[in-house]
């Protein structure tokens, strides 16, 4: 497997992607995912995923957390940033997923799909505190498991829940989850009430659910 950029450099990104998280989340006050997609969204996760020095390690990221801001709301944010004795959970998962996106050289937005920023800082324990190898076998586990699985289902099992119990939250019969996680029926064609009702249930929102 050939890696998108120099091994000499992957520390930095780490870091980099590592500080923008915990600079967005505890000094924005941002919400993890939502400002995650925002990077996605903005392109400069295909920049920094092909190893584009100036986002890897051309910025802190503090600066790249602004950049991200900036081009996705035109906004510029000049709050400056706080001390954090300890790495939070949302920098392990910076620090994480940048590593396993070079490793793996798996786009942040597949892995995003298949498996979520907030699921990956919800692995800080016990993942942080062992090598990161073990970290990139357990997401290599997760890829493989849910590869050619629907979103539902995904969403579904991160939630921890059973088709039953989604059905008794949502007001969504067993049978209707089971035909849009098997593809048997379009989840793209429900009603906005349909996907409103899965998405409320699973704590997400309804374009999570939609293709």
């Amino acid at each position: 497997m050939t890696n998108a950029y120099s091994e000499l450099y992957i520390e930095a990104a780490q870091r980099t992607l590592g500080y923008m998280l915990q600079y967005a989340v505890y000094d924005l006050h941002m919400d993890l995912t939502a400002f995650y997609r925002q990077f996605i969204g903005s392109r400069i996760a295909y920049g920094f995923g092909l190893g584009e020095p100036k986002y890897t390690v051309g910025m802190s990221g503090i600066e790249l957390a602004r950049e991200v801001i900036y081009l996705s709301t035109g906004e510029y944010i000049e709050t400056k940033p706080g001390y954090f004795m300890d790495k939070t959970p949302e920098y392990w998962a910076g620090w994480a997923v940048a590593y396993y996106e070079w490793f793996t050289s798996t786009a942040f937005d597949r892995i995003e799909e298949v498996v979520p920023i907030a699921e990956i800082r919800d692995m800080y324990n016990p993942y942080h505190e062992a090598d990161i190898t073990k970290f990139v076998d357990e997401m290599d586990r997760r890829m493989a498991e849910r590869k050619g699985k629907s979103r539902l289902a995904r969403l579904r099992a991160y939630a921890e829940l059973s088709q039953k119990m989604l059905a008794e939250r949502s007001g969504v019969s067993v049978r209707m989850i089971e035909q849009y996680e098997q593809g048997k029926k379009d989840i793209n064609r429900a009603s906005s009430a349909t996907v409103y009702q899965l998405a409320r249930a699973l704590n997400c929102r309804m374009e999570d659910l939609i293709g």
